[in-house]
């Protein structure tokens, strides 16, 4: 069956364009049910794990910090102490993706989660990046929220940051980087369904898909 990893810049369409490239090949789209399981696993309540990955360092990790005691799945509490970090949470990811590139696993389509770098240069897998110049993204999101500009703006520029840092951070590379990718596509210049099109094309051109 094999994966596509979707890594987008914000405003370039990615969940809409990783969304319909599942439905085209017939496989299972990842996106919400990773965290979920990553929360499980680690024990953390599924709200919070529900953030996106790449935001986690500044966010759901700070707020489980920043409390005493958190909720045991099997009941009572667990101390603080020995709560999960951030690397707890990354090497968790790691190992569900890992778990859904297997020979066993379901394959699917991924979006986020720098799953490109974990998964690598494997010959089931096609790595795609989506982005576009902040002046496209940015006017593409406008029209896609219905949100003021400014507003949209300022979210941009920090998704874009915690995006870059989570991958530097952790893997001390650059998302945006074409030598991670095997397909970089500008999607604010094409409609979606063209980049769905051209994105399916490849990943039969490498057997993936059911």
């Amino acid at each position: 069956m094999g994966v596509v990893t979707v890594s987008a810049a914000y405003g370039a369409a990615g969940p809409e364009v990783a969304r319909a490239v599942a439905e085209r090949l017939a496989l299972p789209f990842h996106d919400r049910a990773i965290p979920v399981e990553v929360a499980g696993r680690l024990g953390v309540p599924v709200e919070e794990a529900e953030a996106n990955d790449e935001t986690v360092v500044r966010g759901l990790w700070r707020l489980v910090a920043s409390l005493g005691t958190m909720p045991d799945p099997v009941g009572g509490v667990v101390p603080t102490a020995v709560l999960p970090d951030a690397r707890a949470y990354r090497e968790q990811t790691e190992r569900v993706l890992a778990e859904i590139a297997s020979e066993s696993g379901p394959g699917g389509v991924v979006l986020g989660r720098a799953a490109a770098i974990v998964l690598g240069e494997r010959p089931d897998v096609l790595n795609v990046r989506l982005g576009g110049s902040r002046g496209r993204r940015l006017e593409a999101a406008v029209r896609r929220y219905g949100r003021p500009v400014e507003e949209v703006r300022r979210e941009m520029e920090a998704n874009d940051r915690a995006r870059e840092a989570y991958v530097r951070h952790f893997y001390r590379a650059d998302a945006s980087s074409p030598r991670h990718y095997h397909l970089v596509v500008d999607s604010t210049a094409l409609p979606v369904e063209t980049v769905v099109d051209v994105v399916v094309t490849a990943a039969r051109s490498r057997g993936i898909g059911s």
